[in-house]
């Protein structure tokens, strides 16, 4: 079998290249064989929200998994037909949810398929969006890009117990290229939730947040909401929304601090995404007919990293320019139309 060999150890090293490149095996059906998973973590090989993926896509798309372990750090992954699918999966831990579905939603949308899941785990934990984040900002930048899901949160789930609970409807999207250029809102958005935290805390440090945010002339509604959690934590997304721009920044609570550790920069500064949607955009617009463009501050190695294994799976071309404020990406889609 013809499989295309992927260093894992590439760019910045870690689940970045799983997702994408399982997700793109699936649609192109191209078999895959990752090897240096996660090699340079602390623990490297791959964790239990990256098997809960990969078991998924076993699932939906009849594929054959060599390597699917805790701690692998080898996973060949030759995908088959992807089909409309019903179910039901609990990662077993605090793992992020939120992560799998960035590989599930492509996947099934752009296979013209219809997937509806429950799944259990991690809705708000370290170094993944936030659900709060899945629901506001991918899936209106999503719904730009012709992909439509539909998201319910039934459960938050933080570190370390998890037992949030999502459930999700995927539907047949055909993608289309996305032009984000420059934004113009003076609107912004605050939505906290917080389960187990006094109220008081997290409202003296919401009210600070938006003085630091009103200073910088925007215009800030908030939304405060108590849910209730198997362990204590609090979730934090700070957006803006207009047509040339799709921007939030999340963040979790720090209990020791007692306040959201926000970097008001990423939101500040960035022109027309933030630098988790620009991760995100990448598989859908490598995909689509035409050119998608949009700015960043920033060219992150999660960036880099994407761009380097979408366009070796697709054969998708794409462009990095500098500008005066930042950068600007352009991505020439291959139309997945062309996928045989």
């Amino acid at each position: 079998m013809d499989f295309l060999k992927i260093n894992g150890e590439f760019g910045e090293g870690g689940g970045q290249i799983i997702r994408s490149a399982i997700a793109l095996s699936c649609i192109t059906k191209q078999p895959i064989h990752i090897e240096n998973i996660r090699k340079n973590r602390k623990v490297s090989g791959l964790k239990p929200q990256h098997l809960t993926a990969i078991k998924i896509l076993k699932k939906i798309s009849n594929a054959k998994v060599v390597g699917d372990e805790i701690g692998s750090t080898e996973l060949k992954f030759i995908p088959g037909q992807v089909e409309n699918s019903k179910l039901f999966e609990d990662v077993g831990t605090a793992g992020s949810i939120s992560l799998i579905l960035q590989v599930l939603i492509p996947i099934v949308s752009i296979s013209q398929k219809k997937l509806e899941i429950t799944i259990k785990g991690g809705t708000d934990v370290q170094w993944s969006p936030t659900i709060d984040y899945t629901q506001h900002i991918l899936k209106e930048a999503y719904s730009r890009m012709g992909i439509q899901f539909s998201l319910e949160l039934k459960k938050r789930g933080y570190y370390p117990k998890g037992n949030g609970e999502i459930n999700l409807e995927i539907n047949p999207s055909k993608v289309k290229p996305i032009s984000l250029s420059k934004r113009k809102t003076i609107q912004a958005k605050i939505i906290a939730t917080f389960s187990k935290i006094p109220s008081e805390e997290i409202e003296n440090d919401i009210k600070k947040i938006k003085e630091n945010l009103t200073k910088k002339n925007y215009v800030v509604d908030v939304e405060t909401k108590k849910q209730e959690a198997l362990d204590s934590g609090a979730s934090l997304l700070v957006y803006s929304i207009d047509e040339n721009s799709i921007i939030g920044v999340d963040s979790l609570y720090d209990k020791k601090t007692q306040k959201f550790e926000l970097d008001y920069s990423k939101f500040l500064e960035n022109n027309s995404v933030d630098e988790n949607l620009a991760d995100m955009l990448v598989v859908p617009a490598s995909l689509a007919k035409g050119k998608t463009t949009f700015q960043v501050k920033e060219i992150t190695k999660h960036l880099e990293t994407n761009l380097f294994v979408t366009s070796k799976i697709t054969g998708c071309k794409y462009g990095v320019g500098k500008l005066s404020n930042g950068f600007e990406v352009i991505i020439e889609g291959i139309s997945y139309s062309s996928i045989k």
